[in-house]
């Protein structure tokens, strides 16, 4: 039997025997790519040879690719686990023609891999092909129809909908009719009473598709029409774990090799057998899946959190630990330990787990603990629900364990029925459409067709170099976003640089000479990279009258100021990663940065906050290196594996090509590949201070820090700051006169908590003589002049130690607003019934206010001083 390794090896054999270039997985999280939140399949590395913004540097390609489906309309997140071949992270194995072969060649090298390779039975192989559109005037893919009758008998293929078998990028883009293959796994006793054909694409677990190719030969366009793509191209997916399951004759994809390592370690921690029960076999699956998730999109930069991407996979861990602890028995964090078995595992193929072992581990442990205490907390919630006698949990509090504590539906109507109730599950549906709603306005852009000016032109950046340059239009388009109309602007050069890797993009002005000689302004605010593209936005709404007509010449200006502050902010944080290599070890990564014309922010790996002895040697080292000058050494277009043995530092997460660009500050120092635009020499930069060192995240710190007149501007101000104190405190020894007035401060405390403590002790003699017995209860209502709500505790309590059958009512007037406090003595909460938390709330609408507390001691504030009178009479009726 194949094992999961030689299956992808002979995939990608294969190809590179048919001239295919073999390129690397790019990252599962994207960078430069709005219109995704994580990579969600094989093509998505490739969107620019599609959109025609690049040249493809190969014509062939194949590859294997981290692929994530969680978000968006591919969302198989609920699914997994519970079925055979749904996951969340799951690897794409792909062969790609950039306007080379068509569908010829790419069904032949199918059929030729699946039936002469990999021995896959021929007669258990399906194939569908499109039935065609009238909508859209597309007729049936005759052609592909007839490729596959060279293979397949006809009652092998089957004709799929535009849903099925037509695939499309977006609204807009590149699409065309695809051609999949489906493979039937049952045994022949359940083939005889049913035939494969009467199964496909219907979600049958043991009849499912293996590859999809995908035929792009149209452009959508905003109108919802079809244009014939300038050339043709193949897209092909094939599910890595399903394969695998096919081959190995499997009835599962958690029964092959990819996963039952995983499992097996599991069962054997748990103490639980896989195979004999279906709620921990579930588990187990969720545990084996969600941790590939989790660890690879760690490894690739994305830390959880609470927003966006971060907030997915954060959703995904508490997942497998919610199903660890109910199921599995899982009270501490687990899902870290799997993280050397994973990394071993795919060390060949995805190497960036392997070195980021440990500081994957122990951000998913810290997630874990974190989590394990919440589900404790929801736990609890749900058991004062249970008890507090309802019969129906309202979608409301279903939806809010759902959302803040994690609680999946299955879980809290598990326990529901486990109580005898039920749970509102419409109430909690609408709740969570309420939410997807939300974020769907949140995200909801509508982008006009591109108007092209410039045929077959490529948008060249010139920015390293010039910060003015001339340019012409290729294309521009109107975006609309939150009601807000912007235009996109594409040039053939551009000096303006479009926000990448922590860079914030250039803002500046398009100056457009138009046909009679008049000059048009056209601001730009921001640019932005989308995939390889240099995006100008502008809310100007000149720019379509402005483009659409003729113009002589545009000049493309950035704003210099901002660009010179940002470059000196950028080059700082290559300064401060070197220098923290070497005061705090060489574990240091970067994790994250922004870079703006105001402030830097540099996020990076260490599990200890960074104590002021390490900042200050850090900033001394930084500061050092920007005396000496160091002139930058930029070189373009190094080829990647030489800027490697330069000992360039990479980034984890980050895609790079075969070439790079490389930039030095002392090649003892600081060497890194970088996009971003830098100082010529670093005594540009003038200084750099550092303003704030904090936690990001489990194993991950930030420095903030500012440079050049910005770092001027704070030193000056803390300059002047220290010389109005040493003026107003008319000190020459500043550091001995703030000590002398903290000493004076600490000895006139003592002082006046004295001075209370005397005026506390005055008022209650006043209380215990003013004391009256009514109806058995010592009774006493008094307004007293205290100075905080401390002291006025303290009061009530040490009068509740004198006297026995204590009601006792106190008001005050602290720092200008009223405060009521009540106490009662033990025999009178359990043999009478009263309960001070009752009678303060009730007090307290004399002042405009509420409270609460214990049966036996209670407090309120509130808004109407005046009222306090009106406390203290209200008491005396309460006895």
């Amino acid at each position: 039997m194949l094992d999961s390794k030689t299956i992808r090896q002979q995939f990608l054999d294969f190809f590179q025997e048919k001239g295919h270039q073999i390129v690397p997985s790019a990252p599962l999280v994207l960078k430069n790519d709005p219109t995704l939140m994580f990579t969600n399949s094989g093509m998505a590395q490739f969107k620019d040879y599609f959109l025609g913004n690049k040249v493809a540097p190969f014509k062939r390609v194949a590859d294997t690719q981290k692929c994530l489906r969680v978000s968006g309309k591919h969302n198989d997140l609920e699914e997994v686990g519970h079925d055979t071949y749904h996951h969340t992270m799951f690897e794409m194995l792909g062969n790609w023609s950039f306007g080379d072969y068509f569908k010829k060649e790419a069904i032949e090298w199918s059929w030729e891999l699946l039936t002469e390779v990999y021995k896959l039975p021929k007669d258990r192989l399906y194939a569908t092909v499109f039935e065609g559109d009238a909508k859209d005037n597309m007729p049936q893919d005759s052609e592909a129809l007839a490729l596959w009758k060279q293979y397949l008998p006809d009652d092998h293929i089957l004709f799929g909908n535009k849903k099925d078998n037509f695939w499309e990028m977006g609204e807009t883009g590149p699409c065309g009719p695809c051609s999949e293959i489906h493979i039937d796994l049952r045994d022949a006793s359940e083939i005889a009473k049913m035939p494969g054909r009467d199964l496909v694409n219907n979600d049958h677990p043991q009849v499912v598709e293996i590859w999809n190719n995908v035929f792009m030969q149209f452009q959508r366009m905003a109108d919802g029409s079809l244009q014939p793509l300038p050339d043709r191209h193949v897209d092909t997916g094939m599910g890595f774990e399903r394969l695998c399951m096919a081959i190995q004759g499997k009835q599962s994809n958690y029964d092959t090799d990819v996963f039952q390592p995983t499992i097996q370690f599991i069962a054997a921690k748990s103490g639980k057998k896989y195979g004999e029960n279906r709620q921990t076999d579930v588990a187990m699956r969720v545990l084996a899946d969600h941790i590939r998730a989790i660890a690879f999109t760690v490894a690739d930069g994305q830390l959880p959190s609470n927003n966006k991407a971060g907030y997915v996979i954060r959703r995904i861990l508490r997942r497998a630990v919610r199903y660890g602890y109910t199921f599995l028995g899982f009270k501490e964090p687990f899902l870290h330990t799997l993280v050397p078995l994973l990394a071993d595992q795919f060390s060949g193929v995805f190497p960036e787990l392997k070195a980021q072992q440990d500081f994957v581990a122990k951000v998913i442990q810290e997630e874990e603990a974190a989590f394990l205490r919440t589900l404790e907390v929801g736990l609890r919630k749900l058991d004062e629900i249970v008890k507090s006698g309802v019969q129906t949990i309202e979608g409301k509090v279903v939806f809010e364990l759902y959302d803040t504590f994690g609680f999946p539906l299955d879980l809290t109507a598990l326990i529901a029925r486990e109580n005898g109730l039920v749970i509102d599950e419409v109430g909690f549906q609408a709740e969570m459409a309420a939410q997807k709603a939300r974020s769907r306005n949140a995200a909801t852009t509508e982008a006009g067709d591109w108007v092209i000016l410039l045929e077959d032109e490529e948008s060249e950046f010139v920015g390293y170099d010039y910060m003015q340059t001339n340019a012409r239009v290729i294309k521009y388009r109107a975006v609309t976003t939150k009601n807000k109309k912007q235009f996109q602007i594409v040039l053939d050069r551009t000096p303006f640089y479009g926000e990448s890797g922590g860079q914030v993009g250039d803002s500046g002005t398009l100056a457009v000479v138009l046909a009679d000689g008049s000059v048009k302004n056209i601001r730009i605010s921001d640019t932005k990279k989308e995939n390889d593209l240099i995006v100008h936005l502008s809310e100007d709404a000149a720019v379509e009258s402005v483009f659409s007509a003729d113009y002589q010449s545009i000049t493309a200006t950035i704003n210099q100021a901002a660009r010179l502050q940002t470059a000196c902010n950028h080059s700082a944080t290559h300064l401060l990663h070197a220098a923290m290599k070497e005061v705090l070890g060489s574990h240091v990564n970067q994790k994250g940065s922004l870079v703006n014309p105001e402030v830097l922010r540099f996020d990076f790996s260490h599990f200890a906050k960074v104590t002021d002895e390490e900042l200050a040697k850090i900033e001394a080292i930084v500061n050092t290196r920007i005396r000496e000058n160091i002139a930058l050494n930029e070189r373009r277009n190094v080829p990647i594996e030489e800027a490697k043995n330069m000992g360039a530092m990479a980034l984890f997460g980050e895609k790079y090509g075969d070439f790079v660009r490389v930039i030095t500050f002392n090649p003892a120092f600081s060497v890194e590949l970088c996009g971003g635009t830098h100082v010529a020499a670093t005594g540009q930069i003038g200084l750099c201070k550092i303003t704030a060192e904090s936690s990001v995240a489990a194993g991950v710190r930030r420095i903030e820090a500012v440079t050049g007149v910005a770092a001027e501007a704070l030193v000056s101000a803390q300059f002047n700051l220290l010389q109005e104190l040493k003026d107003t405190l008319k000190a020459t020894d500043l550091r001995k006169s703030v000590s002398d007035l903290l000493e004076e401060k600490t000895k006139l405390t003592k002082q006046l908590e004295a001075l209370q403590n005397e005026k506390t002790q005055q008022i209650k003699q006043e209380i215990l003589a003013k004391i009256e017995n009514k109806n058995g209860v010592n009774f006493a209502a008094e307004k007293v002049a205290l100075p905080t709500a401390d002291a006025m505790r303290q009061l009530a309590f040490e009068v509740r130690q004198k006297v026995e059958n204590l009601f006792l009512v106190l008001a005050a007037e602290v720092d200008g607003k009223p405060q009521i406090a009540v106490i009662l003595s033990d025999n009178l909460v359990a043999d009478k019934g009263l309960d001070a938390s009752k009678i303060v709330r009730e007090l307290a609408k004399n002042i405009q206010g509420g409270g609460g507390g214990q049966a036996f001691f209670a407090t309120a504030g509130g808004k109407n001083t005046a009222g306090l009178a009106a406390v203290v009479t209200q008491a005396a009726t309460l006895v």
